[in-house]
Parts: C-alpha cells; sequence; structure tokens
C-alpha cells in the first residue's frame, strides 16, 4: 500500500501511516495492532476481551449460502486464535444496490446459523444498500472473545525450543476460492477427480476450530491464522512478532488433495499463497502429541514442522525465506478473469 498493489497494508506502509496514531493511551490495552497480529485485547473487570475486525467479504460467483459461510467464518477466525471463546459479532453490511431482499435472506440467516452453533451473539451493526459499493468486500464487522487472562494466546508467545505445528497446509483458500470461482477454466486441463478436490478445500476456510480445539489441548504459546503471505508469510509474522526464529521442514507439512494441481494451473506459489483455514501454532514440547492427538480427533490435518529457536526469521529445509510481501492471489483473480470474460 502507498503504491497500486492489491491486499493489505504491507509493513512499511503500517509503520509510517497507522502505527503513529492510535488514539489514546490507556493501561487497559494489553495487546495493541501490530502488523501481521490477529487480534487486539484489552482487561475489563479482570476479565479479557479479545477484538478482530476484518472485511465482510462476500463472492456472489460461490452461491450465496456458500460466500456467506466463508464472510462469518473470515470474520471469527482471528479472534479464535486468541484462544478465546468468541462470543460476540457486530456487523456492518455497506451492500451494493444489486443484492436482492432474498439474497441478503440467504446471507442473513447463515451467519444466524453459524453464529448459533459457535454460541456468538450478534450485539450491534449497520445494513444499508448503497451507491458505489461492490462485491466483494461490502462491509465489515467486529468479533469479540471473553475469557481469563491467563487463557490468553498472545501472538507473541512463541518461545525458543517450542514446536510449530501447521494444520491443513498451504493455499487453502487460494484454492477452494478459484477453483470454484473459475471451474470452467479448469475443465479440460485437470481431471474431475481433481478439480472436485480443489472445489472441496472451501469448507477448510475456517481456522476457528482448528484453533479453539488447539488451545483446549494442550500449552499452545501462539497461534496465528495463515491469509495472505500464505504460510510462508504467516510463520515469518508469528516469529517476527516474538522475536524469535521459526525452522521448519517443508515436507513434513501437510498439503491437501487438489492443492498443488490449482496452484499449478494458477500460476501461482502455493507457499506464499492466501490461506485462511489454516492454523499455525507453536506448542511447548510437553503438549504437542495432546494437540496433534486433540486436532486427530477433530479429524484436522495437523503435523509437527519445526521448531522455534533463537534469532529471526524463517528458515525453510535450511534456507533463509523473506516475508513474501504480496500475495499472488489477487492478481491470479484479475488474470483468469480476463480469461474467462474474453
Amino acid at each position: 500500500m502507498g503504491d497500486p498493489e492489491l491486499g493489505k497494508a504491507n509493513r512499511e506502509f503500517f509503520d509510517q501511516q497507522i502505527y503513529p496514531h492510535l488514539g489514546a493511551d490507556r493501561e487497559d490495552v494489553i495487546l495493541g495492532p501490530q502488523h501481521g497480529v490477529d487480534f487486539g485485547a484489552i482487561e475489563v473487570g479482570g476479565r479479557t476481551l479479545a477484538m478482530a475486525t476484518d472485511p465482510v467479504f462476500i463472492m456472489p460467483v460461490v452461491g450465496f449460502e456458500r460466500a456467506a459461510w466463508f464472510a462469518f467464518h473470515v470474520l471469527l477466525s482471528d479472534v479464535a486464535v486468541s484462544g478465546l471463546e468468541p462470543a460476540y459479532l457486530s456487523v456492518d453490511f455497506n451492500l451494493p444496490p444489486e443484492i436482492t431482499d432474498a439474497e441478503f435472506e440467504t446471507v442473513w440467516e447463515t451467519f444466524d446459523r453459524e453464529a448459533r452453533d459457535l454460541g456468538v451473539s450478534v450485539v450491534t451493526g449497520h445494513t444499508a444498500r448503497y451507491a458505489g459499493c461492490n462485491y466483494p468486500m461490502v462491509g465489515g464487522g467486529t468479533s469479540m472473545a471473553v475469557g481469563d487472562s491467563e487463557d490468553l494466546v498472545r501472538p507473541d508467545g512463541a518461545n525458543p525450543g517450542d514446536r510449530v505445528i501447521v494444520t491443513k497446509g498451504p493455499a487453502i483458500e487460494a484454492t477452494g476460492l478459484l477453483s470454484i470461482q473459475f471451474e470452467s477454466l479448469l475443465e479440460g486441463e485437470l481431471d474431475a477427480e481433481t478439480i472436485a478436490d480443489a472445489k472441496d478445500r472451501f469448507y477448510d476456510m475456517s481456522p476457528v476450530e482448528d484453533a479453539l480445539t488447539a488451545a483446549a489441548a494442550g500449552p499452545v504459546t501462539a497461534m496465528h491464522d495463515a491469509t495472505e503471505g500464505g504460510v510462508y508469510g504467516g510463520l515469518f509474522e508469528m516469529g517476527r512478532a516474538a522475536g524469535v526464529g521459526i525452522e521448519i521442514e517443508r515436507d513434513r507439512v501437510p498439503v491437501q488433495p487438489g492443492v498443488r494441481e490449482a496452484c499449478d494451473f494458477f500460476g501461482i506459489d502455493p507457499w506464499i499463497s492466501i490461506s485462511e483455514g489454516t492454523l499455525l501454532a507453536t506448542v511447548d514440547p510437553d503438549g504437542v502429541d495432546d494437540v496433534l492427538a486433540a486436532l486427530q480427533s477433530a479429524e484436522i490435518p495437523a503435523a509437527d514442522v519445526g521448531r522455534v529457536v533463537d534469532g529471526s526469521g524463517l528458515i525453510v529445509d535450511g534456507e533463509p525465506i523473506d516475508h513474501p510481501g504480496t500475495d499472488p492471489f489477487w492478481a491470479a483473480v484479475e488474470e483468469h478473469m480476463e480469461k474467462r470474460n474474453s
């Protein structure tokens, strides 16, 4: 950001334009904004309130029920990695004029269903149609989780010696969204089973169950959702937040069916591509087996892929890896939109 790159603001823009201007300093803020950190937290009456804000991301091309399911879980994902139970949601819908009442009904009924399943209450919001509003970014929301301070999993909590756990693997979101949005382009290039596998990644695109399962099972020291920048970007950010290095072996990271083939077709590197739904966690060595067993019991693919070390940066198979900066997903969407429409 600062130049015409699509996607989240980079660290330089954040540090220059956002971080110096955060309003009043308050003692009850125990975790404020940082680049690459998912949530903030405050102390209220002896309890901890974690909060995260994200866009309402609706893609009609995948169908309004699926689009709403994903939009809801995007809003809950970042607060879930606090390790506290999500409890409240505030939603602002700035809807395009063309959305019908029936389409919005599908969206809102899906939000309601998912919120009830997780015990989350919608406490406030705003809903309107406005000229100039366009899919997929049609508003924003803030999710909130409440719990005891000792249960908070801080994003800067990774310690040298901790093990690194990754669920599901790379490019979950990129694969799920691109394969559904551009299925017609995949046909004839990939076999039907591979296309079906790639599309099945769609309902992997939530790390909420992953995070709550891991945090309840053992001594998790930090968690992060591998969104823009993918697995490599997320691991780099985890290490930077805690002032440590992270070393992994790439072959130990699970890779879901259809991911490699879809990423090859769309010309994107799966390891730096957006992967909403992939949980990155650091865990005290004594609790690794318990966390992996709990994830396995919940049928969530996961593996111990490396360790936290003294130093800084991300090391993959012995080689240093820098933060990828720009995620290739957005350019792939633009490129293949043109191909599909030509």
